[in-house]
């Protein structure tokens, strides 16, 4: 994808998030800018319809989720996005997805990249993480592109609240 698509897109698909996420969402991408890195937004807000086919297919464990949050109106106010590495998006390494959860986590947000694996391999991601070792031999999980807010679960996003 050129620069300019992939800016275009990423504001587009920030228009989809609750503001508050919109802006941390932003900064996340500026920080991996600046390791001159190319983050795309592969997808912010999702229907329903589409959170079901998701699910059914296996991408996800939730029938609704961050991706699925509405506003009073019903316009999107998605609370996750899945953020693809430009360069790479079929084959993202370790270092992009290392780099994504570190400026995840500096935003108050959260990455998928320690989700299904043992306590042990989730500690080495946070001592790559911490010592900004970017190469570190990880394993990662099963969605380490997909970025949430911290302290909040679907059901209280369903519910009305949002992040601060």
């Amino acid at each position: 994808m050129t620069e300019t698509a992939r800016t275009a897109r990423n504001r587009q698909r920030l228009t989809e998030l609750y503001p508050t996420m919109a802006k941390k969402v932003a900064a996340i991408i500026k920080d991996l800018e600046g390791h001159q890195l190319r983050p795309r937004i592969q997808s912010a807000y999702r229907s329903p319809a589409d959170q079901l086919a998701a699910y059914n297919a296996g991408h996800s464990k939730l029938k609704y989720g961050f991706h699925n949050v509405t506003g009073p109106g019903g316009e999107p106010e998605s609370l996750a996005v899945d953020l693809l590495d430009d360069n790479h998006p079929t084959n993202m390494g370790s270092r992009y997805l290392l780099m994504v959860a570190a400026a995840a986590q500096a935003h108050s947000c959260i990455t998928g990249i320690r989700w299904g694996l043992p306590a042990a391999m989730a500690k080495a991601i946070d001592a790559a993480i911490a010592a900004k070792n970017w190469d570190a031999p990880v394993k990662v999980g099963w969605d380490p592109t997909h970025i949430q807010p911290t302290g909040l679960t679907p059901q209280a996003a369903k519910a009305g609240k949002r992040p601060k």
